[in-house]
């Protein structure tokens, strides 16, 4: 055999190569058409870990940030990181994030799953994050981890708290789009990763960002005003925390949904119409 007829070896993909941004765009409908698909069992179960997960990065944040001197920007920074634990869970532990899952637009729109199916899976896991944040909330209230500092953990928790059901409807929805844009971009980046190393390190500058920035997620606020006001918050009441969910899921849906899923899916799969 002459050197022109021996066959070429393999090409084997570095960890370290990403896949492309089109690849990237039909993972992400794949995967949006068996998670529409999944059993609603399966599917609640990892939608309470997600909003437990979320709740353990929310609660991370809130002692982080607790009598930093570090000055605002270079606090908030940090507390961003510590918050970022939250989705590093969801994504590598595995969990259904009602946030994340306005990804699964992108199935929708090239028809491999039907508006029932796409409202039936934010449904089953928007009631589901609530049930795990709640409930990671009354275990922290119960557990007295926010008397830790001599209180001053509960006075952050309380102080996070009232300034978000302080916020106008407007503010409160475009923090939402804000901040799922950034959620549903750490998301599209860790398609691209191909280790976990790589998925963690794509997580933590977008989410790190909005926290830092002040957006709104709906899921981490179903536990950080619960939870202040189970720490005695007066200014904390139930049509407050209303008040403020409404909003940002609204702005959470239209800032990952319209913005990341919608945007890709118009650039990489849509099909022109044929004359």
């Amino acid at each position: 055999m002459t050197p022109r007829e021996r066959p070429l070896p393999a090409v084997t993909a570095s960890p370290q190569d990403a896949y492309p941004p089109m690849q990237i765009a039909r993972l992400v409908g794949d995967v949006g058409l068996r998670k529409a698909t999944m059993p609603v069992i399966p599917t609640t179960m990892l939608g309470v870990l997600a909003g437990a997960f979320i709740a353990f990065g929310a609660m991370y944040y809130t002692l982080v940030v607790t009598g930093t001197a570090l000055g605002f920007g270079p606090g908030r920074l940090l507390g961003g990181l510590a918050f970022s634990l939250g989705l590093i869970l969801v994504v590598v532990g595995g969990a259904e994030l009602f946030t994340g899952n306005s990804l699964i637009v992108m199935a929708w729109a090239e028809r491999k799953i039907t508006t029932v199916q796409l409202l039936r899976n934010w449904s089953v896991v928007y009631l589901a994050n609530l049930v795990g944040a709640l409930g990671t909330a009354l275990m922290v209230h119960w557990s007295g981890t926010l008397a830790l500092g001599d209180g001053a953990v509960a006075a952050t928790a309380a102080r996070l708290a009232e300034a978000k059901i302080a916020l106008p409807f407007g503010e409160a929805f475009f923090r939402g789009v804000l901040c799922n844009i950034l959620v549903c971009l750490a998301l599209w980046l860790c398609y691209a990763a191909r280790d976990v190393a790589s998925k963690v390190l794509a997580i933590v500058f977008p989410i790190s960002a909005f926290v830092a920035l002040g957006f709104e997620h709906s899921v981490a606020n179903m536990y950080l005003i619960p939870v202040a006001w189970l720490a005695g918050a007066d200014a904390i009441t139930w049509a407050g925390f209303a008040r403020n969910l409404v909003p940002v899921t609204l702005g959470n849906m239209v800032g990952g949904g319209v913005f990341v899923a919608a945007v890709y899916w118009l650039i990489y799969l849509r099909r022109p119409k044929v004359a």
